[in-house]
C-alpha cells in the first residue's frame, strides 16, 4: 500500500514592496512537491567493496508508460526522461566520488522493467549499481517521476522513491533522486537539491557593476534578484530558506536587506552612515551577526533579525570582522588583527571568552562554520590565498585549493563541499568553483556573468 507525504513550499510570487526600488521581479517559485514512498520496508545491504570513487553506477533514460507532450519537453515525456537521467548523472560525476555512465551511451529500459530490471543487460557492462526510474504525465498537468536504485551483484532493489511535481520543477525530481542515491551509498547527508546565491558582476574593474543572483546547486535556473541599481554584496540565506539576507549600499550609505524569497518584498533591518560589512545569521533565525566601522574601529554586532537597536559584541581596538555562527548558536568565529594581522578568533555567543585559534602561519580571513560543526573553513593568505579547513579547536590545518586568488568559503547543507569564488590573475574575472574535502575534486559552477560572494543554502524541503 502505498503512503503519501505532502511537502508544500510556500513560494508566491506577489507585488513588490513600495520601498524594494532595486529589486527586478519576485522570484517564480512556485509548485507543491509530493513525496511518494513507492514501496515500504525496502532495505539491503551494498555489496561494494573498495573506494566509493571507483563505484560504477549506470543510469539509463527513465522510461514513461507513453510519450505525452508535456511543458517540460517539447518532445514528450520520453525526452524528458533522457533529460532526467542526464541531471542525475551529472551531479554524481561533479561531486567526485563515483563514476557513473549516463544515458546516452546505455540502452533504454521499457516502462515496466523499472520494477523488474533484465539483469543480463547490466550484468555485462561492469556497473556496481543501477538507477532506474520513470517520468508519467498525470491528468491535472503535473508529473511523476520515479527513482530505483539497485545492487547488481546482489540483484537487490536499495531504495525507491517518487515525487509528483509541476512540468517547471522536473530538475527538481533529478535533484532528489541523485540525494536519494548519494545518501542511501555514502550514509551521508545529500545536497543536490539546493540553491546557491551569490553576487553577479559586470563593467569594467574599476566600476562594476553587483547584482543579487540565486540558482540551482548545479547552476540551473539562474535569476537575478537585483537590479544593479544599487551595489549588493555578501548574501545569505535563512536557516528556513524563506529569505535572504545581503548588504546593498545606497547612494554610498550601507544597508542590510532582508529580501523574502516567497514574496519578493525586502525589509530594512538596520542602515548606517557607518562601513558595514558581512550580515549573517543565527542559527535559529532570530539574530543577524555583521560588522561596522566607528571611529576608525571595526566591531562584530547583533540585531534582531526585524531591526531594532544593535547590540556590539567586540571592543578590541583593530579590524574585527565576519562572525559565523557554531550550528548550536553557542560560538562565533569571526577574523581579526588585533595580533598584527589577519587570524581567526572565536567568542561565545555573547562576545564573552575571545581567543585565538590560528597559528599556522600567513594570515586567515572569512571563516564559516561548517553544518555539521566539525570543521571551520577559511581563506588562508600566505602570499596567493586559499581556502583551507581547520578543527573549531584550532588544529588540523589542511589546505584544499591551490589558486591565485580562492575566497570567501561557504560550505553545502551536508558539510562536505565547499563552495568558494576563484579571482583571475591579470583580468579580475571571477567565478564561483566548488572542491570537496580531499582537496582533490575541483569543479567550475556556470554563470552567465562574473561571479563571487557565493551562499550555499539548505536543502529544500
Amino acid at each position: 500500500m502505498k503512503k503519501a507525504l505532502i511537502v508544500t513550499l510556500a513560494f508566491v510570487a506577489a507585488p513588490l514592496a513600495a520601498q524594494n526600488q532595486d529589486l527586478g521581479e519576485p522570484m517564480a517559485e512556485g509548485q507543491d512537491v509530493e513525496t511518494i514512498e513507492e514501496e515500504q520496508g525496502l532495505t539491503g545491504s551494498v555489496s561494494f567493496e573498495g573506494n566509493l570513487d571507483d563505484l560504477g553506477i549506470a543510469i539509463p533514460a527513465f522510461a514513461t508508460d507513453r510519450n505525452t507532450a508535456t511543458p517540460a519537453n517539447a518532445n514528450g515525456t520520453e525526452a524528458l526522461g533522457v533529460e532526467l537521467a542526464r541531471v542525475i548523472t551529472a551531479n554524481l560525476r561533479n561531486n567526485g566520488l563515483f563514476k557513473p555512465t549516463g544515458p546516452d551511451s546505455l540502452p533504454r529500459p521499457s516502462y515496466d522493467n523499472i520494477t523488474d530490471p533484465v539483469w543480463s543487460t547490466w550484468g555485462v557492462r561492469g556497473a556496481e549499481m543501477l538507477v532506474h526510474g520513470y517520468v508519467r504525465a498525470r491528468s491535472d498537468d503535473r508529473l511523476t517521476v520515479g527513482c530505483y536504485l539497485y545492487d547488481m551483484a546482489l540483484q537487490q532493489r536499495l531504495v525507491a522513491e517518487g515525487w509528483v511535481v509541476s512540468p517547471a520543477d522536473w530538475r527538481r525530481a533529478a535533484h532528489k533522486c541523485s540525494d536519494l542515491i548519494y545518501a542511501r551509498l555514502t550514509g551521508e547527508s545529500p545536497f543536490f537539491d539546493s540553491r546557491i546565491a551569490y553576487i553577479a558582476e559586470t563593467g569594467p574593474k574599476d566600476n562594476r557593476t553587483k547584482r543579487l543572483a540565486i540558482m540551482d546547486s548545479d547552476g540551473a535556473n539562474h535569476r537575478f534578484i537585483t537590479t544593479g541599481r544599487s551595489t549588493a554584496l555578501t548574501p545569505r540565506y535563512s536557516p528556513d530558506y524563506k529569505q535572504l539576507v545581503y548588504l546593498s549600499y545606497v547612494d554610498g550609505n550601507p544597508r542590510i536587506y532582508v529580501y523574502d524569497i516567497g514574496t519578493g518584498r525586502q525589509t530594512l533591518v538596520t542602515q548606517s552612515d557607518n562601513p558595514t560589512f558581512a550580515p549573517r545569521w543565527s542559527p535559529d533565525g532570530r539574530w543577524i551577526l555583521y560588522s561596522m566601522a566607528v571611529g576608525g574601529n571595526t566591531d562584530i554586532y547583533r540585531v534582531s533579525a526585524n531591526g531594532g537597536r544593535s547590540e556590539r559584541l567586540t571592543d578590541t581596538p583593530g579590524i574585527d570582522i565576519g562572525g559565523s555562527y557554531s550550528p548550536d548558536g553557542s560560538r562565533i568565529v569571526f577574523e581579526s588583527d588585533r595580533s598584527g594581522s589577519q587570524q581567526i578568533y572565536v567568542m561565545d555567543a555573547d562576545g564573552s571568552n575571545q581567543r585565538r585559534l590560528s597559528f599556522f602561519g600567513g594570515r586567515s580571513a572569512t571563516p564559516e562554520w561548517s553544518p555539521r560543526g566539525d570543521q571551520i573553513a577559511f581563506t588562508h593568505i600566505a602570499g596567493d590565498f586559499n581556502v583551507a579547513v581547520m578543527n573549531p579547536n584550532g588544529r588540523g590545518f589542511r589546505k584544499l585549493t591551490n589558486g591565485w586568488q580562492d575566497e570567501a568559503p561557504t560550505w553545502a547543507p551536508n558539510g562536505r563541499i565547499i563552495q568558494f569564488f576563484r579571482t583571475a590573475r591579470n583580468t579580475g574575472a571571477t567565478s564561483l568553483w566548488q572542491v570537496d574535502l580531499t582537496g582533490d575534486n575541483e569543479r567550475r559552477l556556470p554563470t552567465p556573468v562574473d561571479a563571487s560572494d557565493p551562499a550555499w543554502g539548505p536543502i529544500l524541503p
